[in-house]
């Protein structure tokens, strides 16, 4: 962006968040522990493990796996994990449930079931916050029925459920849609003398109502809460205002700051957030914009979050006056953008086709000390796709590498997608093997997209080979896929080659009726599009009609946005800016086959890239 922008900045300097310590809460309940027999599961080899003594060295790898888990490398915790019990030391309650945490955040919750068997036999009896870190584990996995089996032999064993415990599972039943079941709990709380119900307890039970939309039940956990002697928070308003704006009735949420007024719980930034983009998604720009100007009454600035919404909802009704306002406010406020504010506004661009502008607000965004990731660049290679210049979405790899982002399976897709459209086979095979070298993974849209390049190029013998290739890498074929392998054949006459392809799911080609040709199952990958539309939304945003006139007001305050950030800043708007756009792909795509029989397909088709 300008030099505005750039100047904003610098106003901030990056905070490093520091590695969270280890807590040594367990090593309290060394109590629970009794001496290890030869028959443990770990034959211990430390002297010092064997004493039942506190061990340095399992304490220090303990407090590094949870530093492992904090930096997001769960695996090399685990790692860790294993060397303990090789070298021949016994992991203390506190060693293990850091294992609980490091399998949970690898989803490999099959692991997790076995662990309290492997603790007794290592002569140690499990502790609640063993016990809770397995129930989160199954709970956060939506799996409550092994979690309620946790809390079965947590009761069996004479370890005490705790609160936590009680709100764990309140929690994974809501997550999964089962609030009555929630309710149970709290009942069953209600009966356990040790055990009390606090704020967040209310606050779950009320969170799963809300996802179940039923405001009613809600509020009724609400003034149950009121009688128990607890009040609402600012959590309590949010969960329900957040529920409220999911359902289009943002307007709800906001009437409610009154009562949290009235009970004197002030709104937040997360309250005004909820409510702005909740008014943002129901297209209704008016009031959001109002409500951010009485955030200012409320005590609240507007942070970069509600910008990006004020700014992303203008773009979707092709509000220019009104992105300039939020522009201008953001400025004001002293807020700077960031990668999704930057992308907002080059998605804009690039859905428009307008690739140069798009390139110059990305530029922009280096310039200004942001660091694009995957989405932006992601947004790039479309917009080159769009355009129909594959070597430049190409060179969005090298781009990436020089930033050390890591391409997905998306980005690789919608390359292979360009060469594809354009009949470069060999440059699309060679996207494909820089693929698979780098260690990301085709999917099933990177294989049909292949094999209608090749159906496309007359070269069915190389769609069909990619059905083993599929094979090899573990992606299951779809009918849709293996129809369009039949077509490839069927494109150049060999109609007995599509028909063996196409029984194998069991369908037949019909040579002498197209309705009948089994055409409806491309719609999944092809789908038409009107270009013209599209453009004319361009001209439209742009403060320009059909018939190529100007408005210009419109022209004065683009220019005035240009002036101010020293960018091209007139942003266009598609509806959907961060939605899954179509690659366009046209030179009558499938239209071959129908012209086996003498009928032309003029329609544009379009391959989604997911």
């Amino acid at each position: 962006m300008g030099k505005h922008l750039e100047r904003t900045m610098m106003r901030k300097k990056p905070v490093k968040a520091s590695a969270v310590a280890v807590s040594h809460v367990h090593e309290k309940d060394q109590s629970h522990s009794v001496t290890a027999s030869t028959d443990s599961g770990v034959k211990s080899k430390c002297v010092v493990c064997l004493g039942n003594s506190s061990c340095r060295t399992v304490h220090a790898r303990t407090k590094l796996m949870n530093i492992l888990i904090e930096k997001g490398r769960p695996h090399e915790a685990q790692s860790i994990f294993n060397s303990l019990t090789e070298e021949g030391h016994k992991p203390t309650l506190v060693t293990y449930t850091t294992l609980v945490s490091a399998l949970t955040r690898q989803k490999r919750y099959k692991s997790i079931a076995s662990l309290i068997s492997k603790v007794e036999e290592n002569g140690m009896k499990p502790d609640s916050i063993l016990f809770n870190a397995m129930i989160n584990a199954f709970s956060e996995s939506g799996n409550v029925k092994e979690a309620m089996k946790i809390f079965e032999k947590m009761k069996k064993s004479g370890c005490k459920p705790t609160t936590s415990t009680f709100n764990t599972l309140m929690k994974g039943y809501g997550n999964i849609g089962k609030a009555d079941e929630s309710s149970k709990l709290l009942e069953l709380m209600l009966q356990d003398e040790n055990v009390q119900p606090n704020d967040r307890t209310y606050n779950i039970l009320i969170r799963a109502w809300c996802n179940r939309n039923n405001m009613k039940e809600a509020w009724n956990v609400v003034y149950r809460m009121v009688a128990s002697g607890l009040h609402p928070d600012v959590v309590t308003y949010n969960t329900i205002a957040k529920a409220y704006a999911q359902s289009g009735e943002t307007y709800r949420a906001e009437q409610m700051i009154l009562e949290m007024q009235n009970n004197k719980v002030a709104p937040n930034e997360r309250t005004c957030g909820i409510i702005v983009t909740g008014y943002c998604k129901e297209g209704n720009m008016t009031e959001a914009l109002r409500f951010v100007y009485r955030m200012k009454e409320l005590g609240v600035q507007p942070n970069l979050v509600i910008f990006n919404s004020l700014i992303k909802g203008f773009l979707d009704v092709t509000d220019t006056k009104g992105v300039e306002e939020a522009l201008t406010l953001m400025e004001e406020f002293g807020i700077k953008p960031d990668v999704i504010t930057f992308s907002t506004i080059m998605n804009a661009w690039s859905s428009a086709g307008l690739m140069d502008k798009c390139q110059e607000i990305f530029d922009d965004m280096v310039k200004a000390g942001i660091e694009p990731d995957v989405h932006a660049f992601s947004i790039l290679a479309k917009g080159y796709i769009r355009a129909g210049e594959p070597e430049e979405a190409e060179s969005v790899l090298d781009s990436m590498a020089e930033f050390g982002v890591h391409p997905n399976v998306v980005i690789f897709t919608t390359i292979i997608s360009g060469w594809c459209t354009v009949g470069k086979m060999e440059q699309a095979a060679k996207v494909y093997d820089k693929m698979c070298e780098t260690g990301v993974s085709p999917n099933l849209t990177t294989y049909e997209t292949l094999i209608w390049g090749y159906g496309e190029a007359k070269q069915p013998w190389k769609a069909e080979e990619l059905l083993q290739a599929m094979e090899d890498k573990g992606v299951s074929a779809d009918k849709s896929t293996i129809q369009l392998v039949a077509d490839a054949w069927l494109a150049i006459g060999f109609l007995s080659k599509a028909k063996r392809i196409v029984k194998n799911v069991d369908q037949e080609v019909a040579p002498n009726n197209t309705d009948n040709t089994p055409a409806e199952t491309l719609d999944k990958v092809y789908k038409k599009q009107n270009l013209a539309a599209a453009y004319s939304n361009v001209l439209q945003i742009l403060g320009e009609d059909q018939n190529g006139s100007s408005s210009s007001t419109a022209k004065t305050r683009i220019q005035m946005v240009l002036k101010k950030y020293n960018s091209s800043y007139a942003v266009p708007a598609q509806a959907g800016v961060f939605g899954v756009q179509p690659v366009i792909i046209c030179q009558k795509q499938i239209a071959r086959r129908e012209r086996m029989y003498g009928q032309i397909v003029s329609s544009c088709k379009l391959v989604f890239i997911n």
